[in-house]
């Protein structure tokens, strides 16, 4: 078969330069699939592919300013420890961004791989293995937000015979309106596959009792654009502004700026800097409190080590 391609490939080529170029980029598109199409997500997020996506820097960067964003949009009340529910957290990455805004988070995923390298890596939140088709099992009223990085699209595949995907958007969404407070937001950052999929999605969010709608930042570029369902459980809301459509300099109570790390860091007050040695001895009390093996604290405890012995 592939003779065949590399032969048809060549006879293109002499015949006709302007066709190779369509067969070429047929070809690339065919190799570069949406990662729903190749396999179900447990099956896809194997331990091979999750150890390589929460070792990849370029990923850790984008899931750490996704969730950035999805944060703003949530539009906490400051200084004020929230619980944020994290749906398809994965490896924890985005549980870390949370962490660092001052809340506290519980995970959901379908992956049992990605959250066997959760636990290795250690991170605050507690997680539970769970299909979002199948609902969210948690009381009423438990969390003050929620927030869902390259999740949602999945919901739109039928993975097994058994699968409708409007009835278990509809179990997601109607099981995710009951464990929110009222008042609260839920962002999902979301990457549909094309504009039927974002009406399936957003209809079935509106069934469930959601208002809302979608903030699309930089609407105008290829790699920056993205897309976020922001979705309110009640109360007078409006809908944020995206990024880069020129109308998000507005001020008003409902502006939510957004601001990079360095910037966010700024605004933390009262609160040590990542990895120094305030920054560990609150975190290891954190543990302690959760009931985890936590070593004592030294002298060395914090201390950056040289680099020659």
């Amino acid at each position: 078969m592939l003779n065949s391609i590399l032969v048809y490939t060549l006879i293109t080529y002499f015949s006709s330069k302007s066709n190779i170029v369509i067969l070429y980029g047929f070809m690339m598109a065919a190799s570069t699939r949406r990662p729903e199409h190749k396999a179900p997500p447990d099956i896809f997020y194997n331990e091979e592919e999750a150890r390589k996506y929460t070792s990849n820097t370029r990923m850790i960067e984008i899931q750490s300013q996704m969730t950035e964003r999805a944060m703003e949009l949530l539009a906490l009340q400051e200084d004020v420890p929230c619980l944020i529910l994290d749906i398809g957290c994965g490896s924890g990455l985005s549980g870390q961004t949370i962490e660092e805004s001052g809340h506290f988070w519980i995970g959901v995923d379908i992956s049992s791989a990605m959250l066997s390298v959760a636990l290795e890596r250690e991170v605050e939140g507690d997680m539970m293995l769970g299909d979002m088709g199948q609902g969210m099992c948690f009381r009423a009223g438990s969390f003050d937000g929620a927030i869902s990085i390259s999740a949602l699209q999945w919901l739109c595949n039928a993975d097994k015979t058994s699968h409708n995907p409007p009835k278990r958007l509809s179990k997601f969404f109607s099981t995710l309106y009951s464990c929110l407070s009222r008042g609260c937001r839920a962002v999902f950052q979301f990457y549909p596959e094309n504009s039927e999929q974002i009406e399936l999605i957003t209809q079935q969010a509106m069934k469930a009792g959601f208002t809302g709608g979608l903030v699309v930042d930089y609407p105008n570029s290829t790699k920056a654009k993205k897309m976020f369902l922001v979705l309110f459980t009640g109360g007078h809301q409006k809908l944020p502004k995206g990024l880069g459509t020129g109308e998000e300099q507005n001020t008003g109570i409902n502006h939510i700026p957004y601001s990079n790390k360095r910037e966010r860091m700024k605004q933390i007050r009262g609160k040590a800097p990542k990895k120094s040695r305030d920054w560990i001895l609150e975190k290891k009390e954190r543990r302690r409190r959760q009931g985890r093996n936590v070593r004592p604290d030294t002298k060395y405890t914090g201390r950056k080590r040289s680099g020659k012995f």
